[in-house]
């Protein structure tokens, strides 16, 4: 019956017809109901090891879906109390074929993913659910856990703060839980671990986001970085922001608040060069002193103290603009930190060095399988749709919304409207109705809970200087009598249950201050309430000075009021209003999505170097025997060098001796031509190879089992220094590349064109580097206690091997006949495998 309304409901859309297909598998699911209720604890324990067999036997978890979802609906009224809705078995099979399932508030998302998360680990590859903070991850796991723990499966969480032991074994439960930053983070750095145990994840095989859109849509804005100090000085910073109070807006600078960039006037460079004694601002060699003013202009312009970011114990910390919340151990990039540490007196930390990054779009589209639910998803559908090939299905509530939103009013002024904003909350209370209260920012909720104050209201604030009672707060605040003030209540992760009566008082009422800039935000301020069918209201309250209509619709908004005759603290209701209101938050979620778009197609070209590196690195990290690596690389090094020098097939006119140089720089020994001469340039690569080769053996030899250890970490030192001044040559790349534009070129094309110059030179100097090392590392054990190992002798506080770029011994820089080794496969010998070639063109 529910069903079949929810299909003619939802069945004109493309959320409808993904529900009528579900729609049997629900029915069979029900259908199984009785028969998992029958079973007996262990019984119903059992029906986990009894899906792995099947999986093992050749069934497919499609095949497995019906049954599995029924055993994780008992196993979730047994163990928690709680029964999954029909409406909930929908998001689960929405989740599981990797979609995005939006489910108003209150709908119980946490319980849905339980079904698919329960389905897919039993693979034995693992899920990740992906969730906005600390709090809600240790919430969760432990919640759903013990569903899991009753279905025999493991469950692990991962929080800031923990080590790498630690990491590993949540990483190895079946179900792990944990932050988008926290999984990401992870990745960075086992891409920067020296040995195979200490990584810490396993394969990225199935993640469900949790409050998706924040996560993947604006959390994407800012890419994740490691980083360390350059160490540049830090006065630059203070002179510079001793200068910005002489400039004046819109005479010495100009700023546009829409995009967000501010400029120097013609004055404005000449002031400039004169409080700073610079007599020519823009010379190159002042490139530093103008980027460093630019960034303290967009300090001092553009960045506002407890909008943007709070000081807190003598630190700049960041307010993340969508959630309220700070971001303690984030910094803004390109200097940007350290010239608002500047604006405030506080102590200037050193400008970074990019050491490894990657965007979270990227990140995310590593998993095999990706899923995500929110309460509002469907404003960005196109974007997940293109950037993440995921569908929004709309899941339908198990209770119909009842809740009543109401138009928004509009002021001319920011004081008529809170004005108005205390009385509406007054006259609320005066019922014991509970009002929530949104804002925008730090500023206008404390301003707000000042005018309450003084009219004698109590109240609570919820923002990022209170957030540490967040779960207290937002508990209390569907109760009677009681007023809550917060700051962007996205992501919250938790339900505002009504207290007794408050029902029969019409529910909460939400009072929205100003429009945030995406539509989303608003929502989910509004979702607060009306959850599973309780009553509820909400209003927006705006005025021409918000930010919003000032900088992106003003005009027209204010020319609609004054032909209307609006007067002086007399609000405004129309249609018109909505939709131009409406339009600027399209305008604003538009140009997000652009630097969204253009961060990740920057971030593309770095990602395909970014895999190329990384699966080299985990190939050295993982191979237990790395003399093929290293061969390999010995012989494309050879061939280069030949092609360097010889510039034709004819042996008389080779450059022998410049050859000769070549190859003593390169790999440390004098090659003799006239003992064997080659006869052609393949035989010439050949016996340069094979010459060189044969020495990397006799080293390994001599050295013994270590060696192997020995070049590992010599190799992945090698690619990371190489590799961490390449993100910085490709910062300063991407920097600049917005004047090609000047030139009539494509930045972006040219960022593609030179980033892959770029990192084709690295790969030859990673090469060069590394070879070079190997073959002038000269070691010596030392005399100390210890159970030999390599990982023992590496110990930096008793180093016990030691190496050097020095020269080995006169004996091993004399050229020495090639000899083969009988118990390997020579690489001119016919391959093996009966092609008819020679190994090396072959299997080699």
């Amino acid at each position: 019956m529910l069903l079949n309304f929810l299909a003619r409901i939802f069945g004109g859309n493309k959320s409808g017809r993904v529900i009528r297909k579900i729609e049997p598998l629900v029915l069979d699911i029900n259908i199984l109901e009785p028969k998992y209720q029958a079973m007996s604890d262990e019984e119903l324990r059992g029906q986990t090891e009894i899906f792995k067999n099947r999986l093992a036997g050749g069934e497919t978890l499609d095949d497995l879906l019906i049954e599995a979802f029924a055993v994780v609906r008992e196993a979730g009224r047994r163990s928690l109390n709680m029964r999954h809705f029909d409406c909930q078995l929908i998001g689960g099979v929405a989740l599981h074929t990797g979609s995005i399932a939006e489910m108003k508030t209150g709908e119980g998302k946490t319980l849905v993913s339980t079904l698919p998360a329960y389905l897919n680990a039993l693979t034995g590859r693992g899920v990740h659910i992906v969730t906005v903070n600390d709090y809600l991850a240790k919430r969760d796991s432990a919640w759903m856990g013990k569903l899991y723990n009753y279905l025999g499966m493991s469950v692990g969480v991962i929080v800031h703060g923990m080590d790498d032991q630690q990491r590993k074994a949540a990483y190895a439960a079946d179900i792990t839980y944990g932050t988008n930053n926290e999984f990401g983070f992870d990745y960075l750095r086992d891409n920067m671990k020296y040995y195979h145990q200490n990584l810490v994840l396993r394969d990225l095989h199935y993640a469900i986001v949790d409050e998706v859109d924040s996560i993947l849509i604006d959390e994407a804005r800012t890419p994740l970085i490691i980083s360390g100090p350059t160490g540049k000085s830090t006065g630059l910073y203070t002179d510079i922001d001793s200068i910005i109070s002489f400039l004046k807006k819109d005479v010495d600078y100009t700023l546009d608040e829409k995009a967000r960039t501010v400029s120097l006037t013609e004055d404005g460079i000449s002031k400039a060069e004169e409080l700073l004694k610079i007599e020519n601002l823009y010379d190159p060699r002042n490139i530093e002193t103008i980027h460093h003013l630019n960034q303290a202009l967009r300090a001092h312009s553009l960045f506002k103290r407890d909008v943007d970011y709070i000081v807190k114990d003598g630190e700049v910390v960041i307010v993340d603009e969508f959630t309220g919340r700070l971001m303690p151990g984030r910094r803004f990039g390109e200097g940007l930190h350290q010239a608002l540490e500047a604006k405030e007196g506080v102590k200037i930390a050193q400008e970074n060095q990019t050491y490894a990054s990657t965007a979270f779009q990227n990140f995310f589209r590593m998993y095999d399988k990706l899923a995500g639910m929110t309460g509002t998803a469907l404003t960005e559908a196109e974007e997940f749709k293109k950037i993440y090939k995921l569908d929004v299905i709309c899941i339908p509530p198990n209770m119909p919304m009842i809740r009543t939103d109401l138009p928004d009013v509009i002021y001319k002024t920011k004081k008529e409207k809170y004005d108005a904003v205390v009385e509406e909350i007054i006259v609320r209370t005066k019922t014991g109705q509970p009002v929530l209260v949104g804002t925008v920012n730090i500023d206008v909720s404390e301003y707000i809970s000042s005018l309450l104050v003084k009219k004698g209201v109590r109240h609570s604030v919820l923002n990022a200087k209170h957030h540490e009672k967040e779960a207290e707060i937002i508990a209390m605040a569907g109760q009677k009598d009681t007023v809550t003030i917060s700051t962007n209540m996205a992501g919250r992760g938790t339900d505002i249950v009504l207290g007794p009566g408050v029902v029969e008082l019409g529910g909460l009422h939400i009072i929205g201050t100003e429009r945030h800039e995406s539509r989303r935000i608003d929502n989910q301020l509004r979702g607060r309430a009306g959850r599973q069918g309780d009553p509820g209201s909400s209003k927006f309250y705006l005025s021409l000075e918000d930010d919003l209509l000032r900088i992106f619709g003003g005009d027209r908004i204010t020319a609609i009021m004054e032909k209307m005759g609006l007067q002086d603290g007399e609000p405004i209701e129309h249609n018109m209003i909505s939709r131009a209101i409406e339009n600027a938050q399209k305008k604003v979620e538009g140009h997000n999505f652009d630097i969204r778009k253009y961060l990740l197609e920057y971030d593309d070209v770095m990602n395909q170097q970014r895999n190329l590196i990384y699966s080299q690195r985990r190939q050295i990290l993982t191979d237990p025997e790395l003399e093929p690596f290293v061969e390999s690389m010995i012989e494309e090094r050879a061939v280069r060098i030949v092609a360097d020098h010889v510039n034709d097939d004819d042996p008389r006119h080779w450059n022998l001796e410049g050859l000769k140089d070549a190859i003593n720089a390169q790999f440390n020994f004098v090659i003799d031509f006239t003992e064997s001469s080659p006869k052609s340039r393949e035989d010439l690569e050949d016996f340069i190879t094979e010459s060189a080769i044969h020495i990397y053996r006799e080293k390994a030899d001599k050295v013994g089992p270590e060696f192997n250890n020995i070049q590992r970490f010599v190799m992945l030192e090698s690619i990371d220094g190489l590799w961490k001044d390449h993100l910085l040559r490709m910062d300063h790349l991407k920097e600049g590349i917005g004047l090609r534009g000047y030139a009539q070129e494509n930045p972006l094309i040219v960022y593609k064109k030179e980033g892959f110059a770029m990192f084709q030179e690295m790969v030859s100097h990673i090469s060069e580097e590394l070879l070079m090392f190997l073959f002038r590392m000269q070691i010596r054990p030392q005399q100390a206690e210890g159970d030999g190992s390599f990982e023992d002798m590496h110990q930096p506080e008793e180093q016990r091997l030691i190496y050097s770029r020095g020269s080995d011994s006169d004996d091993e820089k004399k050229n020495t006949p090639v000899k083969r080794d009988h118990d390997k496969i020579g690489r001119n010998d016919l391959c093996p495998c009966g092609s008819g070639k020679k190994y090396k063109k072959c299997c080699g």
